[in-house]
């Protein structure tokens, strides 16, 4: 699949809170979506509640959609309270690359 939508978002969570926020990304309902391509979650080596994702979407059509669906914003829910201030998003389109997940 083409990656034509993506994005790289960065959230300040809570302090001790950045295990629970790994946790529940790494649990996103995006990730059985097959519009969804790359879902990445990262962490900062020096501090661990600051965690990030990086997306890739076949395009942003299918992305909106998903995100206006009733599963994508109950899940935006459950991250509200683990997240600190502002999150930082950027927009990118993974062009490749290699990924090696444990």
């Amino acid at each position: 699949m083409t990656i034509q939508h993506g994005f790289h978002a960065a959230f300040p969570a809570h302090r001790g809170q950045g295990d629970a926020l790994v946790a529940l990304l790494l649990a996103a309902p995006s990730l059985g979506n097959d519009d969804c391509v790359v879902f990445l979650v990262s962490r900062s080596a020096s501090n661990p509640d600051l965690v990030s994702v990086a997306e890739g979407w076949t395009s942003q059509d299918a992305h909106a959609k998903f995100f206006a669906s009733q599963e994508a914003q109950a899940f935006v829910a459950e991250l509200a309270p683990l997240i600190a201030g502002e999150s930082i998003y950027s927009d990118a389109i993974p062009v490749g690359g290699k990924a090696i997940l444990a």
